[in-house]
């Protein structure tokens, strides 16, 4: 399957399905933090444009639309359109399959609310840090390994206790490593699902 992680630099996602055996390409601004020839540097859209991709894992930037901001909205109005603009065009690309992921913000109110929210702890890690899937053709993802202690216990931690800083934009947009392994698991099975319905109903049909 043909994989594209838009706005990673980090290459978490990208690898978790390359070891799944998919041809996983990320794309971002920033050169990759794990080094690979599958790493394009520049706008998501030149791959979109002139690719095929069996599935899209999106991570647009954050900062304009988290609710953690929004003492600032008033002054951000023109970048926040921008920013609502590009994920609305993110969503509607030409891919079949489409996740698009962030942080509780705007989306829900300006273009749609998200299909489910999930926290790292649901995945293996001990961190808080609610973040909302918007989804096209895939379903939910299921936990792996839910953190029982975390449940009750949703003060803010990992990513979302990180101080000021000049990375601090950089260190709390990386994939939780047990949520990308998830979605490589769940998500990068369903193309062959796809194939053994369809050579099911072409013999059930007489196809």
């Amino acid at each position: 399957m043909r994989v594209l992680v838009a706005c990673e630099f980090s290459g978490i996602v990208r690898e978790a399905f390359n070891r799944r055996g998919h041809d996983s390409w990320s794309c971002d601004f920033l050169p990759t933090e794990i080094p690979s020839d599958k790493h394009y540097e520049g706008d998501v859209f030149d791959l979109i444009d002139t690719e095929e991709w069996d599935l899209m894992i999106a991570h647009p930037p954050c900062t304009h639309l988290a609710v953690s901001g929004a003492l600032h909205f008033h002054k951000k109005k023109i970048r926040q359109r921008r920013a609502l603009a590009f994920i609305q065009d993110l969503l509607d690309s030409p891919i079949h399959r489409i996740a698009l992921e962030n942080p509780v913000g705007v989306i829900s109110t300006k273009i749609r609310k998200p299909d489910q929210y999930v926290q790292p702890w649901m995945f293996g890690h001990e961190e808080t840090k609610k973040t909302g899937f918007w989804l096209k053709n895939l379903p939910k993802l299921e936990p792996t390994k839910i953190m029982e202690y975390k449940r009750d216990n949703l003060t803010p931690s990992g990513q979302n206790k990180l101080g000021p800083s000049p990375t601090r934009w950089m260190d709390r947009s990386r994939t939780y490593t047990g949520l990308a392994e998830a979605m490589a698991e769940q998500w990068g099975d369903l193309q062959e699902f796809d194939r053994s319905r369809t050579v099911s109903l072409t013999s059930y049909f007489g196809g």
